[in-house]
């Protein structure tokens, strides 16, 4: 029998992230994994955005185009949250991003959480003919005018990198619709910490361990009192690795990332782990898988029902 897990957790979400760099997944199986979650009770279903991966120890593998496997989801499921996690603002005009989240977000019956960031891959800008220069810069702007879409449907705006003249999204993007910053630099947390609903550290940025959130935390913090907000106004989340039964270690989207130890062990086991997260103060977890499967997903099930 189980031991009682006693600690708070029931008020955590935790989601899964799709494939995206692991191995080649067509639609047809991303679409398996994610009804598999909806159906084993998962709260959220994530997408990362990228478009080319390419290094010297894996060599070149892209992933199906977030915002079109966004929409896709929006239609296959009926429960569960979804997101980008999180979408590069470089790779569409601030405009269109806007369009395509209150598009998705309508198809999906107001299900999107709108996760954003300033991008990181070299080889995806290159390849696909984005400047890399001025990321925060660019990204400062580019969320000035897409949260603006969002929360007032309307803008004129002229930038040094964009210029937007009497934009409208319509129909109307649903104005409360969840803004996440997927970020943990201190300029970027303070552009967006007057506006965002949200804030998201991948597990390479926490070690993945829930001791490691303790700084992080303290930055978000620092920013949100600096902006003149409570700190606790901005949810907390953040994305693990979890390695289940027959994962053989997780694949990374450049060998410069630092590796961390998985979360690992008997069911028990991995459920406390998860549950210290939410002792730290995580409302969402978005969960890493290795391997990232329909079956993994239904074993992970097992963990996530026994912490709650």
């Amino acid at each position: 029998m189980f031991r009682t897990i006693a600690v708070m957790t029931e008020a955590m979400k935790v989601g899964i992230q799709l494939p995206e760099v692991e191995r080649v997944v067509a639609w047809r199986e991303m679409r398996e994994i994610a009804t598999t979650a909806e159906n084993t009770g998962f709260d959220s279903i994530w997408v990362g955005d990228h478009l080319l991966f390419r290094d010297p120890s894996t060599g070149v593998r892209g992933p199906l185009e977030a915002w079109s496997t966004l929409a896709a989801l929006g239609e296959a499921t009926e429960r569960v949250l979804i997101g980008p996690l999180v979408a590069a603002t470089s790779f569409h005009s601030p405009a269109m991003i806007a369009k395509k989240a209150a598009t998705v977000d309508d198809i999906s019956g107001g299900r999107l959480i709108l996760g954003l960031g300033a991008g990181w891959n070299r080889a995806e800008y290159d390849a696909f003919g984005f400047p890399f220069d001025s990321r925060v810069s660019r990204f400062e702007e580019a969320f000035e005018v897409i949260r603006t879409l969002i929360r007032e449907g309307s803008i004129d705006f002229e930038g040094r990198f964009y210029t937007h003249r009497e934009v409208e999204i319509l129909p109307r993007a649903r104005s409360d619709m969840p803004l996440l910053i997927g970020s943990n630099g201190d300029r970027m947390l303070r552009i967006a910490a007057p506006h965002v609903d949200l804030w998201n550290s991948w597990y390479t940025g926490f070690d993945n361990r829930p001791e490691g959130l303790a700084p992080l935390n303290e930055r978000v913090d620092a920013a949100c009192r600096e902006a003149g907000r409570d700190p606790g106004e901005i949810a907390r989340t953040a994305a693990v690795l979890v390695q289940l039964s027959r994962g053989k270690g997780r694949i990374a989207g450049s060998g410069e990332r630092p590796e961390v130890e998985p979360i690992r062990g008997s069911t028990q086991e991995m459920a406390e782990a998860l549950a210290r997260f939410g002792e730290k103060g995580i409302s969402h977890l978005q969960i890493v898988l290795d391997p990232i499967d329909a079956p993994a997903v239904a074993e992970l099930a097992e963990v996530v029902n026994l912490l709650r």
